[in-house]
């Protein structure tokens, strides 16, 4: 029976998750679709123009993402600390950014309610500051305006996702690293590029395109910063994780290659020392590099994570607990 994906949501357990959305049937988000002939490659830029306005909206962080032709993946952190830190004021505004929002909290912010009114808006105001920190209402607000706007064009009305947004929990930092790692390689195992960095519409292009220094052709979101190099302390709220951005580049680089050359295992040694500090083997890392074949898995983290976040949501297991043994240390 399928799980509302509130009940997928633990923040408990961990703040970051993975989210992929497919499009319905065989129709194409983006690229060009060999069925109708129809070029929908300019629709990239959409979800990338949407992801920026959201992530500045929402106390959700933008970990990773990659806009395939008929699905996307992203990699989120969801911030309720940030949320909190917000004033009333500042939540109803942001909140008015994406809807009208009633009169009264309109009339709230003009100062001209009183106390009983006031109550009445600031209460409404509490329920948007926790949709602000919510996974559900952040990809609804993708989704629908995605949705909208590609039956606009088409001029036809009707479903446009195959279903809701699969969601997948990231238990600890090794599992982050992973899952992020395979959403940029995303164009590479599809052939739609030869190499990471020439995977348009990803968070690996864009991050590289930040070292340029050159500019983005378009507007980008904001991705949730690495370790930079010359960092010797890490603050878990600022950054990603541990590893830092330059062995992030080199280590999918050079999982990259692997895929490309057609060598089984083919990784540098750069990378393999990147992986052994940070406790994952090799072989497995490629294997989990590879197209998935069978269903995402609920969560993916470390064997004792995953126990956890099974108590955590109301389950008795994961169906991931026997894959769980190649991120442990």
């Amino acid at each position: 029976m399928t799980r509302a994906r509130y009940t997928q949501v633990s923040l408990d357990s961990t703040p970051y998750y993975h989210c992929i959305c497919r499009c319905v049937r065989r129709a194409f988000l983006c690229g060009k679709d060999h069925y109708s002939g129809q070029d929908y490659e300019h629709r990239r830029q959409w979800v990338v123009d949407r992801l920026a306005i959201l992530s500045d909206i929402f106390a959700i962080d933008l970990c990773g993402y990659a806009v395939m032709s008929n699905h996307y993946h992203l990699v989120l952190r969801i911030n309720r600390k940030k949320a909190a830190s917000w004033t009333d004021m500042e939540v109803a505004e942001r909140w008015m950014m994406l809807f009208s929002g009633p009169m009264i909290v309109k009339r709230w912010v003009r100062g001209e309610t009183e106390a009983t009114e006031s109550l009445q808006a600031l209460a409404c105001v509490s329920q948007w500051r926790e949709r602000l920190y919510d996974l559900g209402w952040f990809m609804k607000c993708l989704n629908e305006h995605l949705a909208r706007k590609a039956n606009e064009e088409d001029h036809c009305k009707g479903r446009f996702w195959e279903s809701r947004y699969k969601c997948q929990a990231l238990l600890d930092e090794k599992a982050v690293l992973s899952c992020l790692a395979y959403v940029d390689l995303n164009p590479v195992r599809a052939a739609m590029a030869q190499s990471p960095e020439d995977s348009d519409y990803t968070s690996f292009q864009q991050r590289v395109d930040g070292l340029k220094e050159t500019g983005a052709k378009a507007p980008q979101p904001t991705l949730l910063p690495m370790v930079d190099a010359d960092s010797v302390e890490v603050d878990d709220e600022d950054t990603l994780c541990r590893v830092r951005l330059m062995d992030y580049l080199e280590l999918v680089d050079s999982t990259g290659r692997a895929f490309r050359d057609g060598k089984r295992g083919a990784i540098s040694i750069q990378a393999a020392n990147i992986l052994e500090r940070v406790g994952i083997d090799k072989r497995a890392w490629l294997a989990h590099m590879q197209p998935r074949r069978q269903r995402q898995p609920v969560a993916m983290g470390a064997l004792p994570r995953l126990m956890e976040y099974a108590r955590a949501t109301g389950r008795r297991w994961v169906s991931s607990q026997r894959l769980a043994s190649w991120c442990e240390a």
